[in-house]
């Protein structure tokens, strides 16, 4: 594993991992990409949960898995990758449905273990046909759906 130090002398004697040393950096410094990637802590299956949200308006449409494969894919190539857990394989995000997603930003949260990619999202993201995967809302006692269906799943789907 690579380690950082906070002081290029290394005169503390201390070493630290690449997200404790972002900790202390000022807006504007940075680290090179591979470095900050080969120090990611994927979970025990090699994945690390992504949240997708639209670019422009903020809204948060799903949460998926990538692997580091689907990483590096969408990464080279701006159109979000994920790693489908229930099939096994790399989903491209409207590979059926065309409803894709293009990547127009990646974040990575304080410790690593988290992604936040900042989307441009073609229609709904949800299979469901909805704009997004959160379309349900707790109120009180009740569950309530508060987003309507922009497409059929059957013809998003052709089922």
């Amino acid at each position: 594993m690579v380690r950082y130090h906070p002081d290029p002398e290394n005169q503390f004697g201390v070493e630290m991992g690449v997200f404790k040393q972002l900790e202390a950096f000022a807006s504007g410094d940075s680290l090179p990409l591979g470095d900050v990637l080969a120090e990611l802590p994927w979970n025990a299956d090699g994945l690390l949960p992504a949240i997708a949200q639209q670019h422009d308006s903020g809204e948060v449409l799903m949460l998926a898995w990538m692997n580091r494969t689907a990483l590096d894919e969408t990464l080279r190539t701006g159109r979000v990758c994920y790693w489908s857990r229930s099939r096994q394989a790399l989903w491209r995000k409207g590979e059926s449905s065309g409803q894709v997603q293009m990547l127009r930003e990646l974040r990575l949260d304080c410790d690593g273990d988290t992604l936040l990619l900042k989307v441009d999202q073609t229609g709904p993201a949800c299979h469901t046909g909805r704009r997004g995967c959160f379309y349900t809302r707790v109120d009180g006692d009740r569950v309530v759906v508060d987003q309507a269906v922009q497409i059929d799943p059957a013809e998003l789907y052709g089922r």
